[in-house]
């Protein structure tokens, strides 16, 4: 089927499937259920109350709020009142949240709830196309320009008759060249760019992805990640248009609790949630008694060997078939049951992963599918398929999207899900293509003999080290990473004669190793300053030094005071370290690491 816009996708949808559960939410302690028409109902609320308020076609929403049921609902009804969605991420800070809204020139903001909006009021002044402000959850002591979402999709039932031809001809009127949405990059350095994306490249995203998952209607997906990122958006349309229910986490810190409750069918995630779930095992069987170690490590073993056998698409013989199947009762049923038992994959996306622990599921029944992509491209350009699939790659380009390598390795991509641009950015909108239309990605990458994409590092990011070498620093992290001590890594060496690593230490195992050994500490720093610790450090950083070729092995590394936050502008919405931000940071440790060479 193919659709117009957004609006017109999730109105059909909800006019066809009526009764049938779209949404699911924990409120009271319960899972409530909203169902296809329900939810339709409410973003024709909004769409209406917009309205009342004054939003023109074209207006653009600044949306400032956690991923829930209603971030979903505010933002097709934007969209169907002929609006475009301006996404802001909750970390962000009120003077960072500040610049989207001017520069994207919103003329209304919502915001989740008081502590949201007591932000935005301290700038306030600043924003001056500002006409109303929205809260989601109250209370909050109303004042003019303040308006609550109950109020909101109130005034919306009370106009209903007024404008509710008016939403259906400015949905009849948006074509797939209109703008749905302008989305912030999380910036590195300088102030983030503005991608222009329309209800095109949004809808080219869903329906390639449809064409290589095997999603099947009424089957759950899950929703913890930040809709105002957009891979969770573009999740969030693909479930509309394969008529999936859409499972939203009450929190990040209840998505494990939660997980186990829904029993999703798909998980989506990012590198590092999965980096967490095999940290946490392995410490977990490291505390272990000899047999259970022993164990877990007979049954790793025999699934990785039916994993080598399933990843070569040939047949797993029975008498494996009956090892695993006891490898299963012992050790990885207990596993899938954490997922909620019925997970039929992972995504994984936003960052690199791991090949060892990619395999390291795998060989417990869990297949991790890796994809690739950016704003610029609407999230996905390239995915691994649920039945063809290399762990260590990021797949093959979705359809209708073409890619091909520049002679320095840059990947480049064309079609129907790449960006307009920059907003009022002409520059940087010309910089991002070639003069042939093709989309600079900024990342590195090489294709395999069966066409299977692996990217090696983002190009800005690639170390020549003094000896003209170049180095890709996220492969080297990731090793590092595989190790459950070492929460975060950050390779240096540009320019330099070798290269050296900060390391922040997992504070589960790093106390637990303390209090094993008897050493008294107070927090996190005290831990990072013990000789022990860091002793523990350099043999995981020996261990990745021997699978390393000599130029790219660690000389040096230091050990940083505490672990790399979102609150310390150190990660990412999506949890990747900014590097950039590291390094100026910890220049000073840098330096000491290079003073004797």
């Amino acid at each position: 089927m193919t659709y117009n816009n957004i609006p017109d996708m999730f109105f059909s949808q909800a006019k066809k499937l009526g009764n049938k559960v779209m949404q699911r939410s924990k409120r009271g302690g319960k899972w409530i259920d909203t169902t296809w028409k329900e939810t339709g109902n409410i973003v024709q609320e909004i769409a209406c109350g917009l309205l009342s308020l004054g939003l023109d076609r074209g207006d653009t929403v600044a949306l400032l709020s956690a991923t829930r049921v209603e971030w979903s609902e505010l933002d097709i009804g934007i969209e169907a009142a002929g609006g475009i969605t301006v996404p802001i991420y909750p970390s962000n800070t009120a003077e960072q949240a500040e610049y989207i809204v001017n520069n994207s020139e919103s003329k209304f903001l919502i915001v989740e709830n008081k502590a949201q909006l007591d932000k935005m009021l301290s700038v306030r002044k600043n924003m001056p196309n500002i006409k109303t402000i929205i809260v989601i959850d109250g209370p909050v002591e109303k004042k003019e320009g303040i308006v609550l979402l109950d109020d909101l999709k109130k005034k919306g039932r009370e106009h209903k008759g007024e404008y509710a031809a008016i939403i259906k001809e400015r949905i009849s009127g948006i074509s797939r060249d209109d703008v749905a949405s302008i989305v912030y990059t999380s910036g590195t350095t300088g102030p983030p760019k503005g991608v222009i994306l329309t209800h095109g490249n949004f809808l080219a995203e869903a329906e390639g992805v449809s064409q290589i998952q095997d999603s099947l209607p009424g089957e759950v997906g899950y929703l913890f990640l930040p809709l105002a990122h957009l891979y969770a958006r573009v999740l969030l349309y693909y479930a509309i248009y394969k008529e999936l229910i859409i499972a939203y986490a009450e929190s990040i810190e209840k998505v494990v609790e939660n997980m186990g409750e829904i029993r999703p069918h798909y998980l989506p995630s990012v590198p590092r949630v999965f980096e967490k779930a095999y940290a946490t095992i392995i410490t977990n069987v490291q505390a272990g008694s000899p047999l259970k170690k022993k164990i877990f490590n007979w049954s790793m073993e025999t699934g990785r060997q039916a994993s080598r056998l399933i990843q070569a698409k040939k047949p797993v013989p029975l008498i494996l078939r009956i090892k695993q199947a006891i490898a299963n009762k012992l050790v990885f049923n207990k596993l899938l049951r954490v997922f909620g038992g019925r997970i039929k994959y992972c995504i994984s996306g936003g960052a690199p992963i791991s090949k060892d622990i990619l395999e390291f599921f795998h060989a417990a029944g869990i297949l991790i599918l890796e994809a690739y992509g950016q704003t610029e491209v609407s999230a996905a350009s390239h995915a691994n398929r649920f039945d063809n699939y290399k762990l260590g790659t990021v797949g093959y380009t979705i359809p209708d999207v073409e890619m091909k390598l520049a002679p320095d390795g840059e990947i480049l991509v064309k079609g129907p899900t790449v960006c307009k641009g920059y907003f009022k950015r002409p520059e940087e909108t010309k910089e991002l293509f070639t003069e042939d239309g093709w989309l600079r990605t900024g990342d590195i990458g090489e294709v395999d003999s069966e066409g299977f994409l692996t990217v090696t590092d983002r190009k800005k990011d690639l170390i020549k080290t003094a000896a003209a070498k170049f180095i890709a620093p996220q492969n080297i992290e990731n090793l590092l990473k595989t190790d459950p001590f070492i929460s975060q890594a950050v390779v240096i060496g540009d320019r330099r004669p070798y290269c050296v690593a900060l390391i922040s230490i997992s504070q589960v195992d790093a106390e637990k190793y303390a209090k094993d050994l008897g050493i008294p500490f107070s927090n996190y720093e005290d831990l990072t300053r013990m000789p022990e610790v860091y002793e523990r450090v350099r043999k995981a950083v020996d261990s990745a030094n021997a699978r390393l070729a000599s130029f790219e092995t660690i000389k040096k590394f230091a050990l940083v005071p505490r672990d790399f936050t979102q609150e310390n502008d150190e990660l990412t919405p999506t949890l990747k370290v900014k590097r950039k931000v590291v390094i100026e940071r910890y220049k000073n440790i840098i330096e000491k690491l290079y003073a004797s060479s």
